[in-house]
């Protein structure tokens, strides 16, 4: 199970399958999505998030000429940057999520993502593989590569984000599935006897029929010669054109197939094996085709595609479905047959392990609940992140401090800047960033922006074994540090408080949780313990996503109030007010996240 098949002779089978065991103990063979088919996915999603991209800097350059208004104008261009900074990932986020595993690119080369049991990706895998595809595929130093690199060499085409989500990316073309019309007419009788042709025989027959006008017609002549040479000994020719003479002997042979004779063993004729697997899919494929069609409709619209009532039917005959797949491998039916119900039994897998999950609970029980719950059982990793940001600060805070002639050296320009004319605006009695209400909600989007991209590279930095997390963090508290001990060599610390107050804690307790997640894909990745390290990273990484859930909220509410408060002229008094607020709040979200698990600890067993 989960080991790539590959066929050793029959160019098909050179294609890399992954096979998987359904819940009902039946085989599926699902082909893998290869380098060349992801690449092109890629470029045509790279071609729509640009003219996405380019679409909104229009945007940006009408509302700037058409001056609705500088409230309005304000709002709208903080809208346009939030979509800007964070359409890319959202575009990959919510396509695979909503839309069957299937960006507009995955779906025009015909390739999706589903998890490795065969499922829909849920929606928590998309945003895992989405959020590490920074590594993957927008790693600043090496753009594409690491990605490529990754599907190139791992054995399942999988890349870091496909790791960290457990999830595949398969080959998937609906519309060329099918077994064609049935092989007679439905008032055609069938008691003609037993076949002529041996299995084999048969089948080589069948497959040249189906492929002679694609061949040359020099090769095709030659072909048809020697078959019908090669079987006129036996079954007298009643035609001269040897075409003829085979499509007849073809559809003889079919309904001889489809007669209750054809299941019988002649000694001694040409019909020696019994032809149960060819009366089998005659019998079966109307119903295989009927149960295509309504788990291709489910499988694109949901459970809604069916009404309450008819799922416990779906879910019959997706059974039966499965069951016959196993039956066709037993009776060793044509091979295409078999990927045909592979492919029909995946689809209803599904639509139907879809349907049942489909009830979701409430956003509110997940950013309440579930979200907090995560935070408070990784507090050991949120721990660790808070201190490799505490301690660089502390140290930064003390060198710049202690030696303030270093600032210079070790500070950007326009920081030192910044504290010049913050000695100046304090002297003054002008705030710290003190902007016009209406760049307000401009500043604030652009500082959410800022703060999640951080807290992003700090999660995803945790898939190369937590060093790029480490650093994010050491980097960022370093930098709060000495800007700080640079503020106060200027009597401006005060100054920055009054700023920094009212957004602070949630600020930089989302930069904790962001690195804890990191540290938990980390821990995977180099403390399995008795998992494998595959299974590890997924379990974490399903914790790690809601970790990045409570980062983005509590992100968004701390960017709201930098940019409509902290940078506003309101009263120092107020902004404190706000900052121990916060902190109250913070304590009562984390408190029932902690609630949430002691009530699993304490809830009784099942049975």
């Amino acid at each position: 199970m989960n080991a790539p098949a590959r066929g050793p002779t029959a160019p098909q089978e050179l294609r890399q399958r992954l096979g998987i065991e359904t819940p009902e103990h039946v085989a599926v063979h699902l082909e893998l999505a290869g380098v060349g088919s992801r690449a092109a996915a890629a470029l045509v999603d790279t071609v729509v998030t640009a003219l996405g991209s380019l679409a909104l800097w229009w945007l940006v350059v009408v509302i700037i000429l058409a001056r609705p208004g500088a409230a309005l104008e304000g709002w709208l261009l903080a809208v346009v940057l939030l979509l800007l900074g964070f359409g890319l990932l959202g575009y990959f986020i919510l396509l695979e999520a909503l839309n069957g595993g299937r960006t507009l690119g995955k779906q025009l080369l015909g390739i999706r993502v589903v998890m490795e049991t065969g499922r829909a990706v849920t929606p928590t895998a998309a945003i895992v593989r989405n959020l590490v595809r920074l590594l993957d595929c927008y790693f600043p130093l090496l753009p594409f590569l690491p990605g490529l690199v990754m599907v190139f060499l791992h054995n399942h085409n999988q890349r870091l984000g496909d790791l960290a989500a457990g999830t595949i990316v398969v080959r998937d073309r609906p519309a060329d599935w099918g077994l064609g019309p049935a092989p007679l007419p439905a008032d055609e009788p069938v008691e003609t006897g037993p076949p002529e042709l041996s299995d084999d025989e048969f089948r080589l027959l069948d497959r040249f029929l189906a492929r002679a006008g694609q061949l040359d017609p020099a090769l095709q002549l030659r072909m048809t010669t020697e078959l019908a040479r090669r079987f006129q000994d036996r079954i007298p020719r009643r035609t001269a054109e040897a075409d003829a003479y085979l499509a007849a002997l073809h559809a003889a042979e079919q309904r001889k197939r489809g007669s209750r004779f054809a299941t019988r063993v002649r000694a001694g004729a040409a019909g020696r094996t019994t032809v149960t697997a060819e009366r089998f899919v005659a019998g079966k494929r109307d119903a295989w085709a009927a149960f295509q069609a309504v788990a291709t409709r489910m499988e694109h619209a949901g459970v809604g595609a069916l009404a309450p009532g008819e799922i416990p039917a779906f879910a019959a005959r997706y059974r039966e479905v499965a069951a016959d797949l196993a039956r066709a491998r037993t009776y060793g039916v044509d091979p295409r047959v078999i990927e045909y119900l592979e492919r029909v039994v995946s689809a209803g897998h599904n639509a139907l392990y879809r349907a049942r999950g489909r009830g979701r609970a409430p956003v509110a029980r997940y950013l309440l609940r579930d979200f907090p719950a995560a935070v408070v059982q990784s507090w050991r990793q949120v721990l660790a992140a808070s201190l490799l940001f505490a301690v660089p600060a502390i140290i930064g805070y003390g060198v710049i401090r202690g030696r303030p002639e270093l600032a210079d050296d070790v500070l950007p320009p326009v920081m030192v800047s910044r504290a010049e004319q913050a000695a100046d605006h304090a002297a003054r009695g002008i705030g710290y960033g003190q902007s016009r209400k209406e760049d307000l909600p401009v500043i604030a989007s652009a500082i959410i922006s800022n703060n999640i991209a951080v807290a992003f590279w700090a999660f995803v930095g945790g898939m190369l074994a937590g060093t790029l997390t480490a650093l994010v963090l050491v980097g960022n508290g370093a930098s709060l540090g000495m800007g700080l001990g640079l503020f106060v060599n200027y009597h401006a610390g005060g100054y920055l408080t009054t700023f920094v107050a009212g957004h602070g804690v949630l600020e930089l307790t989302a930069i904790f949780i962001a690195g804890g997640a990191g540290f938990r894909l980390a821990g995977a990745l180099l403390l399995p313990g008795d998992l494998t390290r595959k299974d590890a990273l997924v379990l974490q990484g399903r914790i790690a996503a809601r970790m990045i859930g409570a980062v983005v909220s509590l992100l968004l509410l701390a960017g709201t109030i930098e940019g409509l408060l902290s940078a506003s002229d309101a009263p120092a008094a107020l902004k404190y007010a706000v900052s121990a607020s916060t902190a109250a709040l913070l304590a009562l979200y984390l408190w029932s996240g902690w609630s949430y698990l002691r009530q699993i600890e304490t809830a009784p067993s099942p049975g």
